[in-house]
């Protein structure tokens, strides 16, 4: 009797191989043969799954925010207060472990690709941001409603500053520029004003 192939757990595998490969090698070095001796497998197979190296990317982009936003959730877990929901999703996207630099890593160079790259540049890439810079307003709006933030913070423009700064902090890491505790020094001063800590 013939195995059953369970689709979405080969599908993992690959894009398994490619953030190994990435988080190591950098994305530059990412081929679709690359991504199929790495994870194990013909380079038919992961054709067959993903028809182009952009798809394949893609998929890695949206496992890597699932994953994210998995262990933002776990970190959250008895946290109410918008304030600490906002602090604990900044820290989350710092690059201080393995995941978390292979996701921005990732996340970086693939912004960097699409600039020059119009295969790349077809995928939904900003759809991730745009959705943590919603959700990022949601909380702000709630801590405004709340009397918590400071009267002259808008929401909206707030959450686009947090979410950039963020970014920027963890490129800062990145390249060694900061640490992580020093870069979550400047994340939680935004907070402090943004909050109207004394």
């Amino acid at each position: 009797m013939p195995k059953t192939v369970d689709h979405a757990e080969r599908r993992a595998q690959i894009v398994a191989g490619l953030l190994r490969l990435a988080g190591r090698a950098g994305l530059h070095a990412v081929t679709m043969r690359s991504v199929a001796a790495e994870s194990g497998v013909s380079l038919r197979l992961v054709q067959y799954y993903f028809r182009s190296k952009a798809q394949l990317m893609q998929a890695a982009l949206e496992h890597l925010e699932r994953e994210s936003h998995r262990r933002w959730t776990d970190r959250l877990a008895g946290r109410a207060d918008p304030r600490a929901v906002l602090e604990a999703f900044l820290v989350e996207g710092l690059p201080t472990d393995e995941q978390s630099r292979t996701f921005h890593l990732l996340w970086t160079s693939y912004a960097v690709l699409a600039m020059t790259d119009p295969e790349l540049a077809e995928q939904p890439f900003v759809a991730g941001p745009n959705r943590l810079e919603r959700q990022l307003a949601e909380v702000l709006r709630r801590a405004r409603a709340g009397g918590e933030l400071a009267a002259n913070a808008e929401p909206d423009v707030e959450a686009a500053r947090l979410l950039t700064l963020n970014h920027g902090l963890g490129t800062s890491v990145m390249v060694g520029q900061r640490t992580a505790e020093d870069a979550t020094r400047v994340l939680r001063y935004h907070l402090d004003a943004l909050f109207g800590a004394s």
